[in-house]
């Protein structure tokens, strides 16, 4: 049976279904709850913006987006963002969705914590960023009402969100740092681990090969 949540029905199909247990299983609650509320801001900022949207593509974006934080599915040679974006489309062609539909929940997953360049693609793509960007930032508190974020977070609870989630991004990307250059990612090694130098994108271009 399908549940609803501040009037999003949650997706309710087997893909959907397996997708919410692979979370579960391999996230601790704090990200399984984050990226169920994802999915829920997303598709509230969507009907908000009257956006038409995959409610099934927009869940397996927001459910694998933090995934490559999670010590089943991390690595330690690309971006977690990338991790998560890999795993997303494996499961997905594993159950018949390819092509373009597959590459959308791709890019959804990779470009998260890409600033402003997902709000110009798919609506999914895009939907995705603005959950991120709700449940992390608060961007977007105010473009839903006090009521719907008070059902969201009755169902998903958020304590102490704000330092658990840093601890979570810490954990998963600190055994990787040159992976964060030039995402936001970079800020949270340079508060929480000791002697961590961020890179210098002018720096790189002064100090590259070119002559000029």
């Amino acid at each position: 049976m399908s549940e609803t949540i501040a009037g999003v029905r949650i997706p309710d199909s087997a893909l959907a279904r397996e997708a919410t247990e692979l979370v579960r299983e391999a996230a601790e609650p704090l990200l399984f709850h984050h990226s169920r509320r994802v999915f829920l801001w997303g598709a509230l900022r969507g009907r908000e913006q009257r956006l038409g949207f995959d409610p099934e593509l927009l869940y397996v974006g927001a459910m694998f987006h933090d995934l490559g934080l999670t010590e089943r599915y991390r690595r330690t040679g690309q971006r977690f963002e990338i991790d998560g974006a890999d795993e997303a489309r494996r499961f997905l062609h594993a159950h018949g969705i390819t092509g373009e539909m597959a590459d959308r929940v791709w890019s959804a997953v990779a470009l998260h914590t890409t600033p402003e360049v997902p709000l110009h693609m798919a609506p999914e793509i895009a939907l995705v960023t603005r959950g991120v960007e709700l449940d992390v930032l608060g961007i977007g508190y105010t473009a839903v009402s006090d009521e719907q974020r008070a059902a969201v977070v009755a169902a998903h609870p958020r304590p102490d969100f704000k330092n658990r989630i840093l601890a979570a991004f810490t954990q998963g990307v600190q055994d990787r740092p040159d992976t964060t250059f030039g995402n936001v990612k970079a800020d949270v090694l340079a508060h929480f681990v000791p002697g961590f130098v961020r890179g210098d994108f002018v720096k790189v271009i002064k100090d590259s090969d070119w002559p000029e």
